[in-house]
């Protein structure tokens, strides 16, 4: 089955799994996933699960992408921190929905390979950094929207308090050998915080610091034991 077949099935899983918003849908089958992993698993770019992409970290199953995506509800006018910039995947999607996207990552070989792929790819809303992501990014405060591709056991303060009132925070809680549920927080113009619990999935935890710049990134070879939920 060649790519943009697997594509397109991917899509039609998406919409039965709930992910109903065209614009998100849209916005995922502009992206070529398969540019955003190891060539070792381009074949796989498309499958429901997550892939290895170095240094201990993964590209996120795309339904749970998706679903975040869903979730964070981002406008072309937002202005969007993501925790966790990874592959760079889900900061190319965002990027497609909001104004601009900020995004954080402490592997600075993930960082360089991300920052080069949205570069081809030409997407020039995104700003990068290298640093210690459970900070956030105080000197962009506040955010419309934040997103963490890491799972943190309670709501960091740092981060929240950099979510503008009417804001939406999405991130996976729980620690790394325990459950761990997807929840959507929303920030009330009262100061009030709602929150929707979304499921259970699987996530690397969020680690304090930065790492300073190593040697060249490792490929894996294998693909992960665990999936997301």
């Amino acid at each position: 089955m060649s790519l943009h077949a697997r594509k397109i099935r991917l899509i039609m899983e998406l919409r039965h799994s709930g992910v109903t918003d065209t614009v998100v849908l849209r916005a995922i089958e502009r992206i070529p996933r398969e540019d955003f992993v190891p060539p070792t698993f381009r074949d796989r770019a498309y499958d429901p699960r997550t892939l290895p992409i170095g240094c201990g970290q993964t590209l996120s199953n795309p339904q749970v992408v998706a679903l975040m995506t869903q979730a964070l509800s981002p406008t072309p006018s937002s202005k969007v921190l993501e925790i966790g910039t990874g592959s760079g995947y889900q900061a190319a999607v965002l990027a497609r929905l909001s104004r601009r996207v900020y995004t954080i990552e402490r592997h600075k070989g993930l960082l360089l390979e991300a920052e080069r792929r949205c570069k081809d790819l030409r997407i020039h809303n995104i700003t990068t950094r290298h640093g210690d992501g459970s900070l956030g990014w105080p000197e962009q405060a506040p955010f419309d929207r934040i997103l963490m591709t890491a799972a943190a056991e309670k709501v960091p303060t740092k981060i929240a308090e950099q979510l503008a009132p009417g804001g939406i925070l999405v991130l996976p809680m729980g620690g790394e050998r325990d459950e761990q549920r997807l929840m959507r927080l929303e920030r009330r113009a009262d100061g009030s915080w709602h929150a929707d619990d979304m499921g259970p999935v699987r996530f690397v935890p969020l680690v304090s610091g930065a790492l300073p710049p190593a040697a060249p990134l490792a490929v894996p070879e294998m693909l992960p034991e665990v999936e997301e939920a």
